[in-house]
């Protein structure tokens, strides 16, 4: 769990420095540094998203999770999560601006999709090597520096998705390390790859997408990667 702690609190040090650098920072320029994250997040999802092995696993993934995530509101319910922690951090006074719930919701699908998570989570706990979550951590904390910056406070508890996610893997590794191949590594990417570039469009203010209600994309695309090759060697 070393190399998870080290990645939590690049993101603390980097939340805590945006922080600082907001409150000098005019309404114009927070826009612009807000416009730089877009086209940052933008960038990095599209090189995820080009990974895909199977275009049509990518498609089917985003549509079926849309429905599965609309029908639970997956993102609603983040949201509210985020406005309660934003209601703590005031001692439960109501804050009229939803940037800290947008922050906490973008922040976290940023620092959990994608092939370093998982990878560097197997990394960390089955041979102890820390190397790519390190490299990780020092991404993470230079994002959470813009993401803070142009939202606010709110990334900073992208943490306890952090702690959860990565946490878990690490934790699970040894297990879970038999299942995962290449493959899915790389499908898996491709669809996170996807949701970044939607956090993109939120960011540039060209379209309101609901990004987390497109969550179950990636449980859908595990299941194309497993379960296809098995159905298809049944009819071979």
């Amino acid at each position: 769990m070393l190399a998870v702690f080290v990645n939590c609190g690049a993101v603390i040090l980097g939340s805590i420095i945006g922080l600082l650098f907001a409150k000098k920072f005019t309404e114009e320029l927070s826009d612009m540094i807000q416009t730089a994250c877009g086209v940052i997040t933008l960038v990095l999802g599209t090189q995820m998203a080009f990974k895909h092995n199977n275009i049509v696993y990518l498609a089917l993934s985003l549509i079926l999770g849309a429905i599965v995530g609309y029908a639970l509101d997956i993102d609603g319910a983040i949201l509210k999560l985020g406005g309660k922690l934003e209601k703590l951090t005031k001692k439960g006074e109501a804050s009229g601006s939803s940037n800290f719930a947008y922050a906490f919701l973008n922040s976290s699908v940023l620092f959990c999709v994608g092939a370093m998570s998982i990878v560097g989570s197997f990394e960390a706990g089955v041979n102890h090597n820390y190397t790519t979550i390190f490299t990780k951590s020092i991404l993470d904390g230079f994002m959470a520096i813009s993401f803070t910056a142009a939202m606010g406070i709110g990334t900073v508890f992208s943490v306890i998705a952090i702690l959860i996610y990565q946490g878990g893997l690490t934790l699970l590794s040894e297990f879970l390390q038999p299942y995962v191949s290449e493959l899915l590594i790389q499908e898996l990417s491709a669809c996170g790859g996807a949701l970044i570039i939607m956090i993109a469009i939120n960011l540039l203010g060209l379209k309101k997408i609901k990004t987390a209600n497109f969550l179950p994309a990636l449980v859908f695309e595990i299941l194309f990667v497993i379960l296809v090759p098995l159905v298809l060697k049944l009819f071979s």
